[in-house]
Protein backbone atom coordinates (compact mmCIF):
# COMPACT_ATOMS: atom_id res chain seq x y z
CA UNK A 1 0.00 0.00 0.00
CA UNK A 2 1.26 3.45 -0.89
CA UNK A 3 1.91 6.02 1.81
CA UNK A 4 -0.41 9.03 2.04
CA UNK A 5 1.33 12.36 1.60
CA UNK A 6 -0.71 15.56 1.84
CA UNK A 7 0.77 17.96 -0.67
CA UNK A 8 -0.21 21.05 1.36
CA UNK A 9 1.09 19.73 4.70
CA UNK A 10 3.56 22.60 4.98
CA UNK A 11 0.70 25.10 4.74
CA UNK A 12 -1.23 23.21 7.42
CA UNK A 13 1.87 23.25 9.65
CA UNK A 14 2.16 27.02 9.18
CA UNK A 15 -1.52 27.44 10.03
CA UNK A 16 -0.99 25.46 13.24
CA UNK A 17 1.98 27.65 14.18
CA UNK A 18 -0.07 30.78 13.47
CA UNK A 19 -2.85 29.40 15.65
CA UNK A 20 -0.41 28.77 18.51
CA UNK A 21 0.95 32.31 18.15
CA UNK A 22 -2.58 33.73 18.13
CA UNK A 23 -3.40 31.74 21.28
CA UNK A 24 -0.32 33.19 22.97
CA UNK A 25 -1.26 36.71 21.85
CA UNK A 26 -4.79 36.20 23.14
CA UNK A 27 -3.44 34.96 26.48
CA UNK A 28 -1.12 37.95 26.76
CA UNK A 29 -3.95 40.36 25.93
CA UNK A 30 -6.17 38.66 28.54
CA UNK A 31 -3.41 38.93 31.15
CA UNK A 32 -2.89 42.62 30.30
CA UNK A 33 -6.62 43.27 30.63
CA UNK A 34 -6.75 41.48 33.98
CA UNK A 35 -3.81 43.57 35.21
CA UNK A 36 -5.49 46.82 34.17
CA UNK A 37 -8.76 45.78 35.80
CA UNK A 38 -6.85 45.01 39.01
CA UNK A 39 -5.26 48.47 38.89
CA UNK A 40 -8.72 50.00 38.44
CA UNK A 41 -10.00 48.12 41.47
CA UNK A 42 -7.04 49.34 43.56
CA UNK A 43 -7.82 52.93 42.55
CA UNK A 44 -11.48 52.47 43.46
CA UNK A 45 -10.48 51.07 46.85
CA UNK A 46 -8.18 54.04 47.46
CA UNK A 47 -11.03 56.40 46.57
CA UNK A 48 -13.34 54.60 49.02
CA UNK A 49 -10.61 54.99 51.63
CA UNK A 50 -10.44 58.73 51.00
CA UNK A 51 -14.24 58.96 51.15
CA UNK A 52 -14.25 57.13 54.49
CA UNK A 53 -11.59 59.52 55.73
CA UNK A 54 -13.70 62.46 54.51
CA UNK A 55 -16.63 61.25 56.61
CA UNK A 56 -14.36 60.91 59.64
CA UNK A 57 -12.94 64.40 59.08
CA UNK A 58 -16.41 65.93 58.82
CA UNK A 59 -17.70 64.15 61.94
CA UNK A 60 -14.77 64.95 64.16
CA UNK A 61 -12.88 68.14 64.79
CA UNK A 62 -13.11 70.27 61.64
CA UNK A 63 -9.67 70.93 60.20
CA UNK A 64 -10.13 72.82 56.95
CA UNK A 65 -6.68 71.96 55.61
CA UNK A 66 -7.23 68.23 56.06
CA UNK A 67 -10.71 68.43 54.55
CA UNK A 68 -9.50 70.31 51.44
CA UNK A 69 -6.54 67.96 51.02
CA UNK A 70 -8.89 65.01 51.26
CA UNK A 71 -11.31 66.55 48.74
CA UNK A 72 -8.41 67.16 46.33
CA UNK A 73 -7.28 63.54 46.79
CA UNK A 74 -10.80 62.30 45.98
CA UNK A 75 -10.90 64.45 42.83
CA UNK A 76 -7.44 63.15 41.79
CA UNK A 77 -8.66 59.61 42.32
CA UNK A 78 -11.67 60.37 40.08
CA UNK A 79 -9.22 61.51 37.38
CA UNK A 80 -7.04 58.42 37.87
CA UNK A 81 -10.09 56.17 37.73
CA UNK A 82 -11.34 57.82 34.54
CA UNK A 83 -7.89 57.45 32.95
CA UNK A 84 -7.65 53.85 34.11
CA UNK A 85 -11.08 53.10 32.63
CA UNK A 86 -9.74 54.31 29.29
CA UNK A 87 -6.71 52.02 29.67
CA UNK A 88 -9.07 49.13 30.50
CA UNK A 89 -11.16 49.94 27.42
CA UNK A 90 -8.04 49.87 25.22
CA UNK A 91 -7.01 46.55 26.77
CA UNK A 92 -10.50 45.18 26.09
CA UNK A 93 -10.22 46.33 22.46
CA UNK A 94 -6.85 44.60 22.12
CA UNK A 95 -8.31 41.45 23.65
CA UNK A 96 -11.21 41.53 21.20
CA UNK A 97 -8.79 42.06 18.31
CA UNK A 98 -6.71 39.09 19.48
CA UNK A 99 -9.87 36.99 19.86
CA UNK A 100 -10.97 37.79 16.31
CA UNK A 101 -7.52 36.95 14.94
CA UNK A 102 -7.50 33.68 16.88
CA UNK A 103 -10.97 32.86 15.58
CA UNK A 104 -9.79 33.52 12.01
CA UNK A 105 -6.66 31.38 12.22
CA UNK A 106 -8.57 28.53 13.89
CA UNK A 107 -11.08 28.64 11.05
CA UNK A 108 -8.28 28.59 8.45
CA UNK A 109 -6.61 25.65 10.19
CA UNK A 110 -9.87 23.74 10.34
CA UNK A 111 -10.44 24.41 6.63
CA UNK A 112 -7.02 22.97 5.80
CA UNK A 113 -7.66 19.97 8.04
CA UNK A 114 -10.92 19.34 6.19
CA UNK A 115 -9.02 19.53 2.90
CA UNK A 116 -6.49 17.05 4.25
CA UNK A 117 -9.25 14.68 5.35
CA UNK A 118 -10.88 14.94 1.94
CA UNK A 119 -7.55 14.26 0.22
CA UNK A 120 -7.02 11.26 2.50
CA UNK A 121 -10.48 9.90 1.68
CA UNK A 122 -9.73 10.30 -2.03
CA UNK A 123 -6.39 8.53 -1.49
CA UNK A 124 -8.18 5.61 0.22
CA UNK A 125 -10.69 5.37 -2.62
CA UNK A 126 -7.88 5.33 -5.18
CA UNK A 127 -6.09 2.64 -3.18
CA UNK A 128 -9.28 0.54 -3.14
CA UNK A 129 -9.68 0.93 -6.91
CA UNK A 130 -6.03 0.06 -7.48
CA UNK A 131 -6.27 -2.95 -5.20
CA UNK A 132 -9.46 -4.06 -6.99
CA UNK A 133 -7.68 -3.84 -10.34
CA UNK A 134 -4.80 -5.92 -9.03
CA UNK A 135 -7.20 -8.55 -7.68
CA UNK A 136 -9.06 -8.60 -11.02
CA UNK A 137 -5.78 -8.99 -12.92
CA UNK A 138 -4.62 -11.75 -10.62
CA UNK A 139 -7.96 -13.54 -10.93
CA UNK A 140 -7.91 -13.23 -14.71
CA UNK A 141 -4.35 -14.50 -14.87
CA UNK A 142 -5.10 -17.42 -12.57
CA UNK A 143 -8.22 -18.28 -14.55
CA UNK A 144 -6.27 -18.05 -17.79
CA UNK A 145 -3.54 -20.32 -16.46
CA UNK A 146 -6.07 -22.92 -15.33
CA UNK A 147 -7.85 -22.85 -18.64
CA UNK A 148 -4.57 -23.20 -20.46
CA UNK A 149 -3.59 -26.04 -18.12
CA UNK A 150 -6.93 -27.81 -18.68
CA UNK A 151 -6.56 -27.50 -22.47
CA UNK A 152 -3.15 -29.14 -22.52
CA UNK A 153 -4.37 -31.91 -20.21
CA UNK A 154 -7.35 -32.51 -22.51
CA UNK A 155 -5.05 -32.59 -25.53
CA UNK A 156 -2.81 -35.13 -23.82
CA UNK A 157 -5.84 -37.26 -22.97
CA UNK A 158 -6.97 -37.02 -26.59
CA UNK A 159 -3.55 -38.17 -27.82
CA UNK A 160 -3.58 -41.05 -25.36
CA UNK A 161 -6.99 -42.16 -26.58
CA UNK A 162 -6.02 -41.86 -30.22
CA UNK A 163 -2.61 -43.30 -29.85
Amino acid sequence: MAKFRYRMQSILDIKMKLENQAKQDFGAAKAALDLQIDKLEVLKQRKRGYESEAERLLNGELKIRNITDNKAAILRMDDYIRDQKEVVKKAEDKLEEARLKLQQVVQERKTHEKLKEKAFDEFLEEEKRSEGKEVDQLTSYTYGQRKKGNSSVAEKKGEDLNG
